[in-house]
């Protein structure tokens, strides 16, 4: 059933390439001046072509007849691809007959068949002939009445009864016109069908629209006549075409440069028209889906079917080059300056691939330097790919400095390629990074500093390289020629590429300077306190030799309870807002005996019933002799716990918080810091004996 599927599939799309084809000829015929060349020829005479009106008419006619083929349903395709088929088969069998009436008329002899050996040669060779096209004939029509398509052995038979040569020409005429009569009476018999056909299609259509509307119903031709691989199959056709044409007319060997010329402009040659354009766009779009998925499939093997981005199947691509063709004008364009346009549009499309690319590879690249898998062949998979997106497109920019005059649109290409390698540079330092704390198997302090100054670094990198691109495009469109896809495109350019970027990184900035100053006004737990209360951090969960203490009398890791803070401004167990104190950053903590010990083993805590000390309604915990807020519930033996029984006691908004918060991290972690702590709490048991793991899934999202 699979087999008889996938058949049907490819009839489907190879059986309506000929309409496309169509579409195309007639796009492309120019109808005064062939009759200015029929006028000029020997058929000036021929009444035929004596009515221009009339090959307009026709010319109008082929178009619809393309339109039918397009959207006829694949039986009734099949039918009348059949049909044609016997059509020619009828014409093969006439062209046979004829061509043995004319041999025998040549030749003179009316004798015996058997006498003469050329003359039996012939009658044989014409007979099998006829006997093969009968046999198809019937076959295609699937009937069993073979007589229908034997007109054409008349002349043989006569031949073989020694009948005139006079006479044999005369029943070659009426066998031509008798199977002539029987296609008009089966085209008669038939004639009703188009109407009909039309009619249930329209009677289809306008249900479709009232039922679903007009966007189902174009979703749904769309699907049934898989446009995109119709027009990609159309394309590679011309495409093929035009190579053979060239190769077929030449004898001496291509060079190397000769050849790189040959497969621009017979590129330029299949983009002339608006059907060949869309070809060309789709046949884009598809080698770029391969792209991609080569270089999924290079990174994780067959596991990266599993989760297909619907980003990444090429359409970005395709898109871009029919937006750049369009705003040019291409397709008006000569063959050799449609060439050099279309070079420059295909480096535009590369770029796109290769920051496709690099979308794919940086997560998993980062996964991998933090994650403990010591297989070095993933690792060398994805080293050497980014090595490859490092290298290339530095190269790609360097090429097109070399061999092209500087524009806006070339600007642009290199500006692209310069980012990607920026941002493949920052992820390998990033990565090399989480390799350096795994190998020292304890966390590194600053880790968190130290990958935003690298992210805040290629990024204002980005952000420069987009405010040159933005500075010579209004240059160009100020003092040069202006356009209005030049202008828009500029704007466009200047709103997501450096205004957007600027404000999200202002408040990047803002953000962790007010996360900083919070944590700053945090006393310090001292010693003696992290020795009573002898835990581990509730997001990280990893020992704690310092820590900070909130308002709320909660120990947390000051690093990560500043990537909490990124986030939002409450304690992560409690949800209790941290408000920034006055007092300075090295102040102490309450005293020892104000902070009750938690349970001395952590592990137990989630086997037993939670353990939970609850300090006097009337007590407070001081801080140097200043009452500090919420110190009526002191810290629980085991975090995570206390942290359910808070989603218990708060509404759906805050029970969520705590899990919610590692998603938002990730989203809003692009300049904040590696998110070190978001695996840790997710995946307490993993990360607690993997310190580089902590940042595997924040870091592997956020840039």
């Amino acid at each position: 059933m699979a087999l008889k599927d996938k058949l049907e599939a490819v009839l489907n799309v190879g059986l309506r390439v000929p309409s496309i084809m169509l579409l195309e000829i007639l796009y492309r015929w120019d109808v005064s001046s062939f009759f200015q060349k029929i006028q000029r020829s020997s058929l000036n005479n021929n009444p035929l072509f004596q009515y221009k009106y009339l090959a307009l008419y026709l010319h109008y006619v082929g178009y619809i007849l393309s339109l039918v083929l397009l959207t006829l349903p694949r039986q009734h395709l099949v039918k009348l691809y059949l049909y044609v088929l016997t059509a020619l088969l009828l014409f093969a069998g006439h062209q046979v007959s004829r061509d043995y009436v004319r041999s025998e008329l040549d030749s003179g002899y009316e004798g015996p068949l058997y006498l003469e050996p050329l003359s039996m040669n012939r009658f044989t060779t014409a007979l099998l002939a006829q006997l093969v096209v009968c046999t198809l004939c019937s076959c295609v029509m699937q009937t069993k009445r073979i007589w229908l398509f034997s007109a054409h052995l008349l002349p043989l038979v006569a031949r073989l009864c020694l009948v005139p040569l006079e006479t044999i020409v005369f029943i070659n005429r009426f066998a031509m016109i008798f199977t002539g009569l029987e296609v008009i009476y089966f085209l008669a018999s038939n004639l009703l069908v188009p109407y009909n056909l039309a009619k249930t299609a329209y009677r289809e259509l306008v249900q479709v629209v009232e039922v679903y509307g007009l966007l189902a119903l174009g979703m749904s031709l769309w699907n049934q006549l898989v446009l995109p691989v119709l027009f990609m199959c159309f394309w590679l056709v011309l495409f093929a075409l035009q190579i053979y044409s060239y190769f077929s007319s030449r004898d001496q060997p291509t060079s190397r440069e000769r050849l790189l010329f040959l497969f621009l402009t017979s590129i330029a040659e299949c983009c002339s028209t608006p059907y060949s354009l869309l070809g060309l766009v789709f046949t884009v779009s598809f080698v770029a889906l391969g792209v991609l998925t080569l270089c999924k499939f290079y990174l994780q093997g067959y596991r990266a079917f599993m989760n297909d981005n619907t980003m990444h199947r090429g359409m970005t691509e395709g898109i871009t080059l029919l937006i750049l063709a369009v705003q040019t004008g291409l397709i008006e364009l000569q063959v050799i300056h449609r060439a050099f346009l279309l070079s420059i549009i295909l480096f535009i499309v590369v770029a796109s691939i290769l920051q496709s690319m690099l979308e794919i590879a940086d997560p998993i690249v980062l996964a991998l330097g933090a994650s403990r898998d010591k297989s070095l062949w993933k690792h060398f998979r994805a080293v050497s790919l980014c090595l490859f997106l490092l290298i290339f497109p530095a190269y790609m920019a360097y090429m097109i400095c070399q061999f092209f005059l500087m524009d806006f649109w070339l600007l642009i290409i290199i500006s692209s390629s310069i980012l990607t390698s920026l941002q493949v540079l920052g992820t390998l330092l990033i990565y090399i990074l989480f390799m350096v704390e795994e190998v020292r198997k304890e966390p590194v302090q600053n880790m968190d500093d130290v990958i935003y100054y690298v992210n805040g670094t290629y990024r204002l990198l980005e952000f420069l390289v987009a405010l040159v691109v933005v500075a010579y495009g209004v240059s160009e469109t100020v003092f040069g020629e202006w356009t209005v896809m030049g202008s828009t495109i500029i704007f466009i350019h200047s709103y997501y590429n450096v205004w957007l970027r600027a404000q999200l990184g202002w408040q990047s900035f803002l953000l962790r300077r007010e996360a900083v100053n919070k944590i700053k006004s945090l006393p310090t737990a001292s010693d003696l306190q992290l020795k009573k209360y002898n835990d581990i951090c509730a997001i990280c969960y990893q020992d704690m030799k310092s820590a900070v203490i909130t308002p709320c009398s909660h120990f947390f890791h000051a690093g990560c309870l500043k990537k909490w803070l990124y986030v939002q401004e409450t304690c992560p167990l409690c949800h209790k807002q941290l408000k920034s104190q006055s007092q300075p950053a090295n102040a102490t903590a309450a005293p020892a005996q104000d902070i009750l010990p938690a349970n001395p083993n952590p592990a137990e805590a989630g086997q037993g019933e939670p353990v939970a000390v609850v300090a006097e309604e009337d007590k407070t915990v001081t801080q140097n002799g200043v009452p500090v807020e919420g110190s009526q519930a002191s810290p629980s033996a085991n975090p995570n716990l206390e942290g359910k029984a808070e989603e218990n006691s708060l509404g759906p908004e805050q029970a969520d918080t705590v899990d919610s918060v590692y998603l938002e991290g990730q989203v809003n972690g692009l300049s904040q810091g590696s998110g070190e702590s978001c695996l840790r709490h997710r995946q307490p048991q993993q990360s607690a004996s993997s310190p580089a793991a902590a940042t595997s899934t924040a870091c592997g999202a956020e840039l």
